[in-house]
């Protein structure tokens, strides 16, 4: 969104397909209004209009599954300090079989057994 490290990393997984879950993808959005880059509704209008929905990227619902993962992922992640929200994403790329993008280095020293990939 701002030109920073990692976000030629961003861009290469969106190019590839990429998804988010309908959790983290509040966050970012909660994020940019505090931010004061807009409203939420013109936030999503521009994003949209730069084609970020559509095939290569999309938001999808947490499962009952994935809420289950999440709990059970709070135990392995509590020393490193991984919110809620981290912990969707872990779950969603554990369901999708992907890997978690994230540019917090507290991350390296998680393992899971859900590939993570630090980009910056």
């Amino acid at each position: 969104m701002h030109g920073e490290p990692g976000a030629d990393a961003v861009e290469e997984t969106l190019a590839q397909g990429a998804f988010m879950s309908s959790t983290n993808w509040a966050e970012v959005l909660s994020k940019l209004v505090d931010e004061g880059i807009g409203s939420v509704d013109s936030i999503v209008d521009g994003l949209a209009g730069r084609g970020l929905f559509g095939n290569l990227f999309g938001v999808l619902p947490l499962t009952v599954e994935d809420a289950t993962s999440i709990a059970r992922l709070r135990g392995a992640t509590r020393p490193y300090g991984l919110s809620l929200g981290d912990r969707a994403a872990l779950a969603l790329a554990e369901r999708l079989e992907l890997p978690v993008l994230t540019t917090d280095h507290a991350w390296r020293a998680v393992d899971v057994g859900i590939p993570i990939r630090v980009i910056r």
